[in-house]
């Protein structure tokens, strides 16, 4: 019988991204607090520590960073990283940005983020294959961003590649923190926009005024607007794009469901929660562990790193009936947005991208395999996707 003390994890491991759910169950069951020693952090893997934990930010903080690589290299943070604060600082960020992430602000976005989607699709038209990733997952979401920022569209790709280059680690395993915030290029067009100001997010943060943590009323310096812009794009583009990849390979692999979605198109924003359940974007999730805490009878010191792993929480079978079963009635409420204070500010957007390219692949394309022998995970310690998924047109369900 294997024991938890043979039990391994190692997050930059390329080979365990193929598959890692069995894995998770193991450290869900043998090991709930679990500590790799070569890597020097804790994990924990059960829906009940991840949720109380993600939203215990005064325990565990994203001040040092939500990576691993960021948190051990104990980077300075520029001002304005939404996502590597905590309150009151935090909140005073965020309420800056929830003034463009409204609910009704998204759903007004819905028509021309259609005609994003049509616009990318049209080329491949009466295809018998095409790259899903390459056609919809890498340039929709770019488009979307772009609009958002303002960033003119002969651009846009250079942000998204730059990225997608950060966020690669093949051949190296970690990232780089120092290539995290690259914000090269984007002062140019805050000088631009302030001259030409317009509908878009970039507008919104140079005009805005609000009071800071001292008390001050001002406007955000140029560097905190760059920071700002710098994580939208990089949220914005990276983890849209992989869940419209994990929507092309989940129907592939469960045509049954393919099938009634496109008879009853209005089960899919159902279909995208448990997609987003079944394989979420970003696994797992680092914080900074600001003191001492007692989990399953051990002490994490203060100033280890903890990572919350929201995949194993997704299919935890304490919260989950029957977690391993892909079910597009499934009623759920996942862990891949996380919780509390730092809940996924586009959470709202991401579903709406991805319910829109799902409507609008399915209805071009109803039926499709996968070539899995040209399809290719991306290698990334943050999140996990398709880099390449070749769908091959007709071949299923025939």
């Amino acid at each position: 019988m294997t024991t938890a003390a043979a039990l391994s994890w190692d997050p930059f491991d390329p080979a365990l991204a193929r598959d890692p759910y069995p894995l998770y169950a193991r450290l869900r069951e043998e090991a709930p607090l679990y500590y790799n020693a070569e890597h020097d952090f804790y994990a924990v893997s059960r829906h009940v520590d991840v949720q109380s934990g993600l939203a215990d930010w005064q325990t565990y903080s994203s001040s040092r960073g939500d990576i691993l690589e960021i948190i051990q290299a104990n980077v300075d943070i520029p001002p304005g990283t939404l996502i590597f604060e905590d309150p009151p600082v935090h909140d005073i960020h965020r309420r800056l940005l929830a003034r463009v992430f409204t609910p009704r602000r998204i759903a007004q976005l819905e028509p021309q983020i259609r005609d994003f989607c049509t616009s990318v699709l049209e080329p491949v038209a009466g295809a018998e294959r095409f790259d899903l990733v390459e056609v919809v997952g890498a340039e929709m979401p770019m488009r979307v961003i772009g609009m958002l920022l303002g960033i003119p569209e002969a651009d846009q790709a250079t942000y998204r590649d730059r990225t997608d280059a950060t966020l690669d680690t093949t051949g190296r395993g970690r990232l780089d923190p120092s290539e995290m915030l690259n914000t090269e290029g984007l002062q140019a067009y805050i000088d631009w926009r302030k001259k030409h100001p317009s509908d878009d997010l970039m507008t919104e943060l140079v005009t805005a005024e609000f009071e800071d943590e001292k008390g001050t009323r001002r406007t955000l310096t140029d560097e905190e607007v760059l920071t700002y812009c710098t994580v939208v794009a990089g949220a914005g583009n990276e983890t849209t794009g992989r869940l419209i990849g994990w929507f092309g390979a989940l129907m592939a692999r469960y045509p049954e469901a393919r099938r009634e979605l496109v008879a009853d198109p209005s089960l899919l924003p159902n279909a995208i929660e448990e997609i987003l359940r079944f394989e979420p974007t970003g696994p797992f999730t680092a914080r900074y562990v600001t003191k001492d805490v007692e989990l399953y009878g051990r002490t994490v010191p203060a100033g280890s790193a903890m990572l919350f792993i929201q995949a194993a929480a997704n299919r935890d079978p304490e919260r989950f009936p029957d977690p391993d079963r892909f079910d597009i009635h499934r009623v759920t409420q996942h862990m891949s947005f996380g919780v509390g204070a730092h809940y996924c500010l586009g959470a709202a957007l991401a579903r709406l991208e991805g319910r829109v390219a799902a409507e609008e692949i399915l209805r071009r394309f109803p039926d499709w395999e996968i070539d899995w022998d040209g399809a290719e995970l991306a290698q990334t310690s943050t999140v996990r996707g398709w880099k390449t998924l070749p769908l091959v047109i007709g071949g299923a369900g025939r």
